[in-house]
């Protein structure tokens, strides 16, 4: 027996693309910006290592690491948000959702910071060119948000897609950094 998957459009409505233009051209052009500063800075090379670090690419991997799981509790707290899980009492959701964005976004920072100062945009392999282009995306998209996140009237459908892209950008940052590092260096403080 086959079954066949019924798919219903969203119904989009009049105006809701029109309304992230503005953003989405906005967070494209951090993206780009960040991108160019980063290419023709001329990197630095100096870093701050806070006590208890063995060097700066441990700061910046644990650093990325927990941004990735305060990033995991935000989609999880916006599934309950938004319904997709359905449990009980649910106002814990949205503080919960908005804190663990907060400290994700903190945490990246200072990485982002060394990555643009000391380090920049580098194209020397597929991986660190890779990482360079997701963390400026990572920004961008971050941007995007954040000022469709102020539009009234906006559509849900716009903040899933908007808001994955934030997470997706992240998880491939730390893919392409962190998790690269545990798995050629193994775990180091």
């Amino acid at each position: 027996m086959v079954t066949r998957l019924r798919i219903t459009p969203v119904p989009v409505r009049r105006g809701a693309m029109a309304m992230v233009i503005g953003p989405v051209l906005i967070g494209a052009a951090v993206t780009v910006i960040l991108g160019v500063y980063g290419r023709l800075h001329e990197p630095t090379f100096f870093a701050v290592v806070p006590p208890g670090f063995s060097g700066p690419i441990t700061v910046k991997v644990w650093l990325a690491t927990a941004a990735a799981v305060f990033a995991v509790v935000q989609v999880a707290s916006a599934t309950v948000m938004y319904g997709r899980v359905p449990i009980g009492n649910t106002a814990w959701a949205g503080p919960v959702h908005r804190w663990s964005g907060r400290i994700a976004f903190l945490l990246t920072v200072p990485v982002a910071t060394h990555c643009l100062y000391a380090v920049g945009f580098q194209v020397t392999d597929t991986r660190i060119m890779a990482h360079s282009a997701l963390g400026c995306l990572f920004y961008g998209a971050f941007t995007t948000k954040m000022l469709v996140l102020t539009r009234p009237g906006r559509a849900g459908w716009i903040m899933s897609i908007v808001g994955g892209l934030v997470f997706t950008a992240l998880i491939g940052i730390v893919l392409t950094s962190a998790l690269w590092y545990f798995s050629t260096s193994g775990v180091r403080i």
